[in-house]
């Protein structure tokens, strides 16, 4: 009889039999261990979490007073014999990869993962194991990266150009992360930083667990045109083509996302510029990871799925396509705005 694997992926979502527990369920279950506060990977109505302690504030102020317990890096936990530890995915500031080990085996599941040190998530950290359950977000060769100061400094030229053009920069990015992200980066010498309610509230939860931000300015209904004019925004994508941005005319549109590497994305989001930005691991981050891992099996979620483990399997690898409701939060964030202050 063939050995039944430690992870196995149902209906519910990465179930742990022998522990009893999910990771990242995507329908609620009694026992939830979480990668990071994005809402396809931490979703309502879970009896019990655990979660990496830098995501607190941010599952509080997601999914309300649930029941949480935290714990922090290269800490354990023990569940029916089964050992659970968090390290560094280096995706979003409170983002952690999840090793599992029973026996003597070991697998690690990454949530979402980049490799790049963004200088405000805690860095990746390659775990050795014998499976690896991988995201492919962007698992193709044409998804490859710049180093993150150039695309900085594109982006606070950008803005300069826009001032010096009497307009005002709208900037769109995923509200948790990829807004943080920007904060963190933006030339503040050019102007003052404006915040969608939406960013606004996630900075200020991140904030609350100790993570230190640049200081920016929520956007309310008093904020006038001429405030604005010449300074910076940053908004949800959710928020663009809307009464609230229109408002802010005359303005330049940028979007930052890894999908603007593909040509006509930006003009598919009616975007002045696109700036390629991912949370994500490109495809030689992808494969760089994998191979840190020294693994056997890989499973993948997803992505490009099917032509990724085709090309792990060239490589050696034993490389399986494993079917999820995990999504992309740079293409879906409809729930973000949902109640907040724009």
């Amino acid at each position: 009889m063939a050995k039944k694997p430690l992870l196995e992926f149902n209906q519910n979502g990465i179930y742990c039999a022998q522990g009893d527990f999910y990771i990242d369920p995507w329908r609620p279950v009694k026992d939830a261990v979480i990668t990071h506060g994005h809402s396809d990977h931490a979703k309502w109505g879970n009896q019990k979490y655990l979660a990496y302690t830098l995501s607190r504030e941010i599952l509080y102020y997601r999914l309300g007073e649930i029941n949480l317990e935290t714990m922090n890096y290269g800490e354990s936990r023990i569940k029916n014999e089964v050992k659970i530890t968090f390290y560094p995915a280096g995706h979003i500031p409170g983002s952690a990869q999840i090793r599992i080990e029973y026996k003597g085996e070991v697998w690690v599941v990454s949530g979402d993962y980049k490799t790049e040190d963004d200088g405000l998530s805690t860095p990746f950290e390659p775990i050795k194991c014998h499976s690896f359950i991988s995201e492919c977000t962007f698992g193709m060769p044409v998804y490859k990266w710049q180093p993150q100061a150039e695309i900085f400094k594109s982006i606070n030229d950008w803005w300069q150009q826009n001032q010096n053009d009497g307009k005002t920069s709208v900037l769109a990015g995923y509200s948790l992360g990829k807004a943080q992200r920007i904060l963190q980066n933006l030339d503040f010498n050019i102007g003052k930083v404006y915040a969608h309610g939406a960013i606004q509230n996630s900075n200020e939860a991140l904030i609350r667990n100790g993570i230190k931000l640049n200081s920016s300015t929520l956007i309310t209904a008093a904020t006038t045109k001429e405030e604005l004019k010449g300074n910076m925004v940053i908004c949800p994508p959710s928020a663009v083509g809307t009464p609230w941005m229109r408002k802010m005319n005359p303005y330049s549109f940028g979007y930052c996302s890894g999908w603007m590497a593909i040509r006509g994305a930006k003009r598919r989001r009616a975007a002045d510029r696109g700036f390629i930005l991912s949370d994500h691991a490109d495809w030689d981050g992808l494969i760089s990871a994998i191979k840190a891992t020294e693994c056997e099996t890989v499973y993948l979620t997803h992505g490009y799925t099917a032509s990724f483990s085709r090309y792990l399997s060239e490589m050696g690898y034993d490389a399986r396509e494993a079917k999820t409701l995990f999504g992309n939060e740079e293409e879906n964030e409809a729930e973000e705005v949902k109640g907040e202050n724009p």
